[in-house]
């Protein structure tokens, strides 16, 4: 239905994907690591959802494979390893189609976040009547306009697409809100809120974007304790795998990986002596612990990093930045696709209207 895409434009792409803003002058002269801890923020949130939800639970060594796992994952490394294009390249979405989290105190004003229209499900439109919104909040950059705003005091959360401000307020156009954080499974449904359905969210799949996201908070600890969400391109058409509620694939290809699919990298499989990147061994440590899930289609296999446009600084960029100075292409150049699994999936026909 909606997704959020990566826009990666040749020779703005270093803007794209956070890496091209300049550090200050004490950041450079910092380390990676000691740099890390000047990076949190009250942005920068705890853990999500519910300890037992799929996005935290660690997978077992022997979780059973789905009986097409070694023919799918051939054909998906194939194509990430064959495309040279170079809006096709591996990325990670960082200052533009990617997620600015707005974590709140208890007492933060609230104001009206208006669904345009408000037909389209009057249930979201009054759970956007109150929302714990910054006035200075910004959403993040290119044509998805992503904004989340979560509030730990409460236990709540929303998260807004395409959203806007003028003259007459807030508003955006479509989005969800999540009741009980901390016991959801990371997934809207008609638990998240009075009235929601599995059509809430922004992500194609009614996956909640914070599950996967790679955090701030991930960063500055050097360890990612949880699955990662990623988007895909040629995602299935016609079916879903649990635990994504729908998609938006059309991809008639038997063999592509459809919204919700979930790939874990071999447990067996040596990383250390892979020699990686330090952020790319966190995302094959994260990859072979917990797995990435199939969250939305994309014109490339993207990512998803938390936005820091709410922090006023921008810690990918630059030489001693989390991305090391080197476009996100790079720093994947070397991940092991191939030694990815796909494990067992429980597909449904996608709803149609």
């Amino acid at each position: 239905m909606r997704r959020l895409v990566c826009t990666v434009w040749i020779p703005a792409v270093l803007l794209c994907a956070g890496c091209g803003a300049a550090s200050s002058a004490r950041e450079r002269a910092l380390p990676f690591r000691a740099r890390a801890t000047t990076r949190q923020s009250v942005n920068a949130p705890p853990p999500a959802f519910s300890p037992a939800s799929f996005w935290n639970r660690p997978l077992p060594a022997d979780a059973p494979l789905d009986p097409s796992s070694s023919a799918i994952v051939s054909a998906f490394s194939a194509e990430i390893e064959a495309d040279e294009r170079p809006r096709h390249w591996p990325w990670i979405n960082t200052t533009s189609s990617s997620v600015p989290i707005y974590t709140v105190p208890r007492h933060q004003p609230r104001v009206r976040v208006r669904l345009d229209p408000p037909s389209r499900s009057r249930a979201l439109e009054a759970a956007w009547r109150s929302v714990p919104l910054p006035s200075e909040a910004q959403p993040a950059a290119g044509n998805e306009k992503v904004l989340v705003v979560w509030q730990p005091s409460t236990d709540r959360l929303w998260e807004f697409w395409r959203m806007v401000h003028d003259q007459s307020g807030w508003h955006a156009t479509w989005g969800g809100a999540m009741r009980h954080v901390s016991r959801n499974r990371g997934v809207y449904g008609p638990h998240a809120w009075p009235g929601a359905q599995r059509s809430w969210g922004v992500s194609a799949s009614s996956l909640e974007l914070l599950g996967g996201l790679l955090t701030l908070r991930d960063l500055a600890r050097g360890s990612i304790d949880h699955a990662l969400e990623i988007g895909i391109p040629n995602v299935r058409a016609g079916v879903f795998a649990s635990p994504a509620q729908r998609t938006d694939g059309t991809s008639p290809a038997p063999l592509a990986l459809p919204e919700g699919a979930h790939l874990r990298l071999d447990p067996n499989l040596d990383l250390q002596a892979l020699h990686l990147p330090t952020l790319t061994l966190m995302i094959a440590q994260a990859a072979q612990r917990y797995g990435l899930i199939v969250r939305d289609g994309s014109p490339n296999l993207a990512f998803y990093a938390q936005d820091p446009t709410p922090t006023g600084t921008d810690p990918y960029a630059g030489p001693t930045g989390y991305f090391e100075g080197k476009f996100p292409r790079e720093l994947l150049a070397d991940f092991p696709w191939s030694h990815l699994e796909l494990l067992a999936m429980h597909l449904h026909l996608a709803r149609t209207r």
